[in-house]
């Protein structure tokens, strides 16, 4: 069993600076469970919510973590909290410029005829 020095100290900051899920983890923790965590405890309060863990990415250091364990991150731990900043990216379809101009081209076209 780790001892209380082994362990990560995290925090994830969120879009409008609240920090969740503040506490102690193992270095073998994955990001993929971070983020499930991170998911299954979103305050449903906010406007922008989480439904998948695709939809979350990890941030630190000005590089999003993938899958990989935090301490396989690059990341220093040095005994302080460490705050990794979270992205909210729903996965679904998102709409090129032409397809938003064609969309609004059309609900602003007249269809009148004059005689």
């Amino acid at each position: 069993m780790a001892t209380r020095k082994e362990l990560i100290d995290l925090k994830f900051r969120i879009y409008d600076g609240t920090d969740i899920c503040h506490d102690t983890y193992e270095p073998s923790t994955t990001i993929l469970k971070l983020t499930e965590r991170l998911v299954a405890e979103w305050p449903e309060v906010k406007e922008v919510t989480p439904k998948l863990v695709n939809d979350v990415k990890l941030i630190h250091g000005g590089q999003f973590l993938d899958r990989k364990t935090p301490s396989k991150s690059r990341v220093v731990f040095d005994g302080n909290v460490i705050t990794k900043h979270v992205v909210v990216q729903p996965n679904g379809p998102k709409n090129t410029g032409l397809e938003e101009q064609e969309r609004e081209r059309k609900m602003n076209s007249c269809l009148c005829t004059i005689i």
